[in-house]
This record gives structure tokens, sequence and C-alpha cells, in this order.
């Protein structure tokens, strides 16, 4: 069952936000050439995050993104992480660091409306995400 391991940088804008980075998963699918497989999407970082939602209407980004902040607000008089960022911490944390979507035919296994999220909580920054191909070698 030979797998591949890509790096690729994200740029983030805001110090919460969430990138579709649908695409990018899909052009590793489609370069590595996997028709059945899985692809395992990690980002390795203690701030942000990667999930899977609706990718059709942008305002459920946002009304994700402010639920978040809501439960986990910025600033809390308990926080005693020195670098001011324990909201980051606890909202990943929530979210998590992996997704697997599965590849059938060289493409994703996604619903209508899903798309693939890499969640920051603590930029803007320069971040990686990693995406791990198992070729299943159905074929």
């Amino acid at each position: 069952m030979p797998s591949t391991l890509t790096t690729h940088s994200v740029a983030t804008a805001g110090r919460n936000q969430l990138l579709d980075v649908t695409d990018i998963v899909r052009r590793v699918v489609r370069d590595q050439r996997v028709l059945d497989g899985m692809a395992i999407v990690y980002v390795p970082h203690t701030t942000a995050a990667v999930t899977i939602n609706e990718n059709a209407d942008p305002d459920v980004q946002h009304d994700i993104l402010a639920k978040l902040e809501s439960l986990v607000p910025h600033r809390e008089s308990y926080y005693l992480h020195a670098e001011g960022n324990s909201d980051s911490h606890v909202k990943t944390s929530l979210v998590g660091n992996s997704v697997i979507v599965l590849i059938e035919h060289g493409r994703l296994v996604l619903g209508q409306w899903q798309g693939i999220y890499f969640c920051e909580f603590d930029g803007p920054r320069q971040r990686q995400m990693l995406v791990r191909l198992v070729d299943f070698g159905v074929p």
C-alpha cells in the first residue's frame, strides 16, 4: 500500500480565518494519480487546525468563527499562557489537527457542499499543511 507525503505552504491574513484548501488536496490526488485510497490532511501546528464543512455559502465560515469566538474568547482572566494565545490552543483542540478524505476513481469523496478548510486561530502567519495519500492500489 504505497503512500506519498507532500507539504504545502498556507499564508493566512487574519487572526482567525478559514481557508478553503480543497483544490490543493485535489491537485495532489491528481498529480500523484491515486485512483482509490485516502487523503490524510494534517496541520502540524498547535494554534491551527483543519476541518470539513460547507463550501457553498461563505456565511458558514463566518458563523463557525463567530461561534468559536463566543465559546472561547481571546481574553479570559484565568488564562495563564504567557504568549496571550490560549484561546488559539483551545480552538485547535476543539477542531482538530487532521481529517481523512476517501478517494474513489481519482476523486475526493466529499458531499456536494463540502470543502476542506485550513483553520487559522493565531494569525496572520505562514503555515504548513501536510497531505499524505494512501493508494489502495485498486485497479
